[in-house]
């Protein structure tokens, strides 16, 4: 599902929202748990999952020319186990 398909699918849920309230209201959301992440917070939604951020240490890089280590930081998710039941049972 892409952002585009979340804000209509939200419109057309809620009534009482247009599509512009729609759009503000993910944009809010996933705003919010991007600055949540960036300060290496974690993020939980009952009955979803949790996001965290997870660090790797640096590696070389792959250009030859450079070499610069850096570090890997990913994102990672943890399904919750009632989500990981409605993905299997579909």
């Amino acid at each position: 599902m892409t952002r585009s398909e979340l804000i209509v699918r939200l419109a057309a849920h809620f009534r009482q929202l247009t599509t512009k309230d729609a759009e503000l209201a993910v944009k809010a959301i996933l705003e919010g748990m991007s600055e949540a992440l960036a300060k290496s917070n974690r993020i939980e939604i009952r009955g979803f999952g949790s996001f965290s951020r997870n660090y790797r240490p640096p590696r070389i890089g792959r250009n030859p020319r450079t070499v610069i280590e850096y570090p890997r930081i990913i994102l990672r998710l943890k399904r919750n186990r009632y989500c990981i039941s409605a993905v299997v049972l579909q």
